[in-house]
């Protein structure tokens, strides 16, 4: 059974950092493309960001030079460091992959407000 559970969201200030984790469980996360997502209220939910099994990232225009994810096979984590937060980052993140049918994790609130 696949899981992923993802944790580290919480309020920051604008130009603040956070980093939110994804651990990945019942399948073999290794070789699997993984994705970070978010849904702002009232908009579809987006792709923010996501690295391949050899390791190699594709971001949305938006962060581009403010988001990075990495991942740890090791620790079947897959991460989205965060830095230079603005207000219109606030959302839901998401992680996610696919494992013969679309996965998600639970979401963590990301708000960034002063």
């Amino acid at each position: 059974q696949v899981q992923l559970v993802e944790s580290g969201g919480g309020l920051v200030q604008p130009g603040g950092s956070l980093r939110l984790s994804c651990v990945a469980s019942g399948y073999i996360f290794r070789i699997n493309v993984m994705d970070w997502y978010r849904q702002a209220p009232g908009k579809q939910r987006e792709l923010v960001a996501s690295i391949t099994s050899g390791g190699s990232t594709n971001y949305t225009d938006s962060v581009k030079g403010r988001f990075t994810i990495f991942r740890d096979n090791a620790k079947n984590t897959v991460y989205l460091q965060m830095n230079t937060l603005k207000p219109e980052d606030t959302a839901v993140y998401y992680c996610g992959t696919f494992w013969g049918i679309r996965y998600w994790g639970q979401g963590t609130q990301v708000t960034v407000s002063s």
